[in-house]
Formats: C-alpha cells, structure tokens, sequence
C-alpha cells in the first residue's frame, strides 16, 4: 500500500491553480470561436461575427463559361458593329489565333417585370423570376483557361491549394444539422480543379464538402445510392454503433501518439457523421416524396430537365433541413456551356436544362419563406468574347462577365455594375471575386478579414490580402 500524503491548502491550490484559469480561458476561447475546435466538435453551430442576412447559401454553377452578352448584359453595339473589327487591343485569349469579328447577339432582350431588368429569351423561365434577383454585371476574373478560373471562383487562387468557400463558411459558422454533413456538392465536375473545388487544403478535413455523385452520373445512378456507405449493410444498429466505438477508441489511442492529425481527426469525424445520417439521409434524399405539382415546378417530368431539376430539388431539401452550403453543378463531358463553336444551336439547349428548375428553385424557396434567409447564387466561372471565334462560337472571358445572385439580404430587383458598351472588360463597380466572396461571406454574417486560420506561419483567409464588401447590393 503507498503511503499517505499530506497536502496542504497552499499546495492544492498552487498546484491546481493553473488548471482552473485553463478551464476558464478555454471556455472563453470556445465562445469566442477562436478555438480550433469546440467542445462540441469542430461542426457545431457557431455564432456569426455580426447578424447575418442569410443563414444558407445554394450554388448553382454552370460549368464551362454562360455567355453573358446573350443572357442578362444586352449590347446594343455588338448589333450595330456585327462583324467589325474589335476596335480596341484584345486581352489575353484562350485561342487567339481563331480570334473574329464583333458578333452580335442571336437572341433578343425584354425587360422583365416590374424592374425591367432585360434578360434574354434564353432564360424565359427565369425572366419570370427577374423581380427577386440582384444581376451582376461586373464580374472579374484572372484565369483565363478553365482550371485557373474555377479555382479562383471557388477557392479565391487560381495558382494554389487552397480551402474552397464552402470549407471557409463551415468553418466559420459550423452546421446546424448534426446529423447530415454541412457542406454538400451534387454532381460536382471530377477536371478542371476536382475535389480542389470542394477540398479544405490546410483546414481541417471535418469541413471539407461532401460529394453527391459526379458530373458523368444520371440521375437514376445517383438516387439508387447517393451516399456510399452510410445505410447498414447485414448489421444492427447496436451493432454498428460497438463496432464504432471500437473504432473511435483505437484511432483515438492512435492520435494521442501522432498528436495532432488533421487527416486521423477527418476520418473519425467522417465515421461519427456516417453513423448519425442513418437515421436522416434516406428521407433527405427522397424526392418521391415530393408532391406531384413540386416535381413539375422543378421540371421532373420532362427529361430535358429532370437532371438539373432533380439537383435543385435536393439543394432545397438539404437546406430547409439545416445544411448550410450546398453546390450544384450542371456539368458534364459533353454538356458544359463551353461553346468556342456552334454556340447558336447549344446555348439553348443549355439554356433549357436549366431555366426551369433554377426559375422553380426560386419560386419554391420564396413560397416557403425560405428565400429570406437563403442565398441563391448563379453563375460560371467567367463569361464569353463579345468578338466571334472561328465563324459561330465564343471564346473565354474573365474581363467582365455576370452572374445573379436571389435572396439572403440581396437587393431584389436590381442589376450592379456595368461592362464596356461591348461586353469585354468590367467598367463600373467591377466585382473582383475576391469582392464576390467577401460579400457572400459578409451576408453569411462574417467578417472576411477576420475569418482566419493560422497556416505555415502566417494567417490565411479566403480573400487573401484582398476583397471589399458590394454594400449596394445589399437590401
């Protein structure tokens, strides 16, 4: 038997001094959000820096560049000068060598609803929805090839890894459903940047995004099994849940040894979270539930449409059940927007795929109250010439392009800055997309300057050393 000791009153209490202040600071840090992590775990809910005006955001990317000059940005001169010479030096082209006359836009511009704003008879459904968006037509961009350009656009770098915008807000804010992940991407592209663009590079894996099927899947493969590996398989769920614990006690020993492992942290995350979308998962990703009239909202029942459809259909079922960012990509080897030829006949077959279930996300959104506190983001990763390549296409354009954003404190019914009177180059507001997620992450309640991770030495944020907040745009 040890031999008793004696400990006095002076000794516990400088012994164990240190230890209370520790828990105190710790808890100070917690609320703060200046830990690493919670004790609630890196995706608990977190509060914003100041009040935010959306609490979710929707992605819609439309992979391989949307001509703006033929959708939301009409330019009388390209009709006036159809086939002249750009009368001004051309910026770095993708394929300057095919480099042609002013091309005028085949399609025609109405002012629609009660702002006026013009959108193209590209998007018919769409224009029906003009009131409720805030069109941007200032878009700037650095990358010119569609690697470069779709890592600026979702990392903020068109040069490095780097954590995507979707890995910077879970972090910021964490999730408000701990039982489906906080970020997800449906049918994301698997080239031009892959996982990069759902990826968290230094952040901790726990925020990376979760992928929902790929770009070259159909529909019918995705819904069979959205999720690999999460519904049992010949085993109770008090089975599953020993087999985990087992599980989490070994890795756990295994990380007190390598200290900190942000890749061994991921991984035990990522079984936790399995675990717990058992019980919510299925219904999630069961549209069939949907009613009859909901599924044609979102163009269900039409093939042309059903894809994107059915990807804007579960972008709001995940939301409305507390995702927080969702990413939705129309995509494919052949059915990118990226039309350097025979841009007339495959522009509105585009066009189409798309024009009814974003019009129905929109509709849907604002008759559930959702549309306040959702925002709605759309767009490319840049734009197309207002010249013509080779005799019907047009080549890559990140000088000024547009995107439109709905909902989630934007200015409903609004169009933002201004291109040149051709369509090339951003002249008024123009809207860096450092600017873009500056915004994006100032109407999700934070502050992108302080939204920092400490990395190799120095502080990271998704802006760089860039980006200023659009306040006109803000409702």
């Amino acid at each position: 038997m040890a031999p008793k000791t004696s400990l006095s009153r002076r000794a516990m209490l400088g012994r164990t001094a240190l230890g209370f202040g520790s828990l105190g600071l710790y808890s100070l840090l917690s609320e703060a959000s200046l830990l690493a992590e919670s004790p609630a775990g890196p995706l608990a809910a977190r509060k914003p820096h100041f009040a935010a005006r959306a609490k979710r955001i929707i992605f819609l990317f439309m992979h391989g560049g949307v001509s703006h000059v033929d959708t939301f940005d009409p330019k009388p001169r390209l009709d006036q000068d159809n086939g002249k010479p750009l009368p001004i030096k051309r910026s770095l082209t993708f394929n300057a060598k095919d480099a042609g006359g002013l091309m005028r836009s085949p399609w025609t511009f109405h002012p629609r609803g009660e702002s006026g704003i013009p959108v193209s008879d590209l998007f018919p459904e769409i224009a029906g929805c003009a009131d409720d968006l805030c069109v941007i037509r200032s878009m700037v961009g650095e990358g010119v090839d569609h690697g470069a350009a779709m890592l600026q656009l979702f990392t903020g770098t068109f040069s490095f890894s780097r954590p995507s915008m979707g890995a910077w807000t879970l972090y910021g804010l964490g999730t408000e459903n701990q039982n489906l992940p906080g970020f997800i991407t449906i049918k994301p592209t698997q080239w031009q940047g892959g996982d990069k663009l759902f990826a968290t590079s230094f952040l901790p894996g726990a925020y990376q995004g979760t992928p929902i099927g790929s770009s070259p899947m159909k529909v019918d493969d995705i819904i069979e099994s959205p999720i690999d590996h999460v519904l049992p398989s010949g085993s109770t769920t008090e089975e599953q849940r020993l087999e985990l614990e087992f599980l989490r006690q070994m890795n756990r020993r295994h990380a007190d040894v390598r200290r900190l492992d942000p890749d061994l942290e991921a991984r035990i995350q990522a079984f936790e979270l399995a675990f717990r979308m058992q019980a919510e998962a299925p219904e999630a990703f069961d549209v069939s539930r949907e009613t009859e009239a909901t599924r044609r909202l979102y163009g269900l029942d039409q093939e042309s449409t059903r894809d994107f459809g059915w990807q804007c259909l579960l972008a709001r079922r995940l939301s409305e059940r507390g995702v927080r960012v969702v990413q939705a990509t129309h995509s494919g080897a052949e059915e990118k927007w990226d039309h350097h030829s025979d841009i007339v006949r495959l522009h509105p077959i585009r066009a189409r795929e798309v024009d009814r279930p974003i019009a129905g996300l929109i509709k849907d959104l604002k008759s559930r109250g959702l549309l306040d506190d959702t925002l709605v983001v759309w767009g490319g990763e840049f734009g197309r010439t207002p010249f013509s390549e080779g005799a019907d296409g047009r080549d890559h354009n990140p000088y000024g392009f547009s995107i439109f954003m709905a909902g989630g404190g934007v200015k409903a019914g609004s169009i933002y800055g201004a291109t040149d009177e051709f369509g090339y180059h951003a002249v008024e507001d123009r809207m860096h997309i450092h600017d873009l997620h500056a915004t994006v992450l100032h109407l999700m309640g934070l502050d992108h300057e302080r939204l920092t991770y400490r990395h190799g030495g120095r502080d990271f944020r998704l802006t760089d050393v860039a980006g200023t907040v659009a306040t006109k745009i803000l409702a």
